[in-house]
C-alpha cells in the first residue's frame, strides 16, 4: 500500500464516518434510541474516526518510509482499513437489527484493528 492508496481510505473512512454519525443523531436517533442501540452506533463511528485519523498519519509515514518499518506501516493500513469495515461495519448492521450472526464479526474486526497497531509499534521500532 502506498501513502496516496492510504489517504484514499483515510477521506473515505472520515467522510464516512461524519456522515453515519450525522444520519445516527438525526435521522435515526428515535430508532436507536427505541431499540435501545445508539451507544452501540456511535461507538462504531467513534472507531471509524478515530482510525481515520490514524490512518491519515499513517500516510504520511508511508510517504517517506522504505524497508522493513515501510512494509509493517503499509499491513498497519490494511489492518485499519480492514479491522474497521468488520468492527464499525458490524456495529452499524446490528445497531438497526441486524442478524445476530454478525456479532461475532465485531471481534474480528477488533482483533485487526489492534493487530493494525502492533505493526505500527513495530514499524517504529524498526525504523
Amino acid at each position: 500500500m502506498n501513502h496516496r492508496t492510504a489517504l484514499v481510505w483515510a477521506g473515505i473512512l472520515g467522510a464516512t464516518g461524519v456522515a453515519v454519525g450525522a444520519f445516527g443523531a438525526h435521522a435515526l436517533r428515535g430508532a436507536l434510541e427505541a431499540a435501545g442501540t445508539r451507544e452501540t452506533w456511535e461507538t462504531a463511528v467513534r472507531y471509524q474516526l478515530v482510525h481515520a485519523a490514524a490512518l491519515l498519519g499513517l500516510a504520511g509515514w508511508l510517504r517517506s518510509s522504505g524497508g522493513p518499518e515501510g512494509r509493517c506501516a503499509a499491513w498497519a493500513a490494511r489492518l485499519w482499513i480492514a479491522g474497521t469495515a468488520l468492527f464499525s461495519g458490524s456495529l452499524y448492521v446490528l445497531a438497526l437489527g441486524g442478524p445476530r450472526w454478525l456479532g461475532p464479526v465485531t471481534p474480528l474486526g477488533g482483533a485487526a484493528l489492534i493487530a493494525g497497531w502492533v505493526l505500527a509499534a513495530a514499524a517504529a521500532f524498526a525504523a
